[in-house]
């Protein structure tokens, strides 16, 4: 899998968050059972992600990563509920009928590694395991 990071609008331009360093950030903090009705970007809507329109293609490898997606892990809420890791999890879930995902969550959120970065030019070629 390609190296994934979290991505947000702000004044300063787009922030972008390495998703390896929020894992290794989250990993002692106390894990919380989460509504799934309480996730606010489950009512979003999912083309958001996308610069253009998503392809059949695109929404395939999306279900891929759902597939494969481990509910083990918990996923990792931003101090201000937002999801930055986990949503192929989050579907995961919601398919499989359940009602609560483990979560943890930043009181407050770590510094961006990149503002103001198109996301096309930021390292990918590191391959995660």
């Amino acid at each position: 899998m390609r190296k994934q990071y979290y991505f947000r609008q702000s004044r300063q331009g787009l922030l972008a968050w390495d998703v390896d360093r929020l894992v290794a950030l989250g990993r002692d903090l106390p894990v919380l059972q989460v509504p799934l009705s309480d996730i606010r970007e489950l009512g979003e809507p999912f083309s958001a992600e996308f610069d253009e329109p998503p392809t059949w293609r695109s929404i395939v490898e999306h279900v891929q990563l759902i597939d494969t997606a481990d509910l083990s892990f918990p996923i990792i809420f931003s101090s201000e509920g937002r999801v930055m890791d986990g949503m192929h999890r989050v579907i995961k879930a919601l398919l499989a009928g359940h009602t609560t995902i483990d979560a943890v969550r930043f009181t407050t959120d770590p510094e961006p590694e990149y503002i103001g970065v198109d996301p096309t030019e930021l390292p990918y070629d590191e391959l995660v395991p």
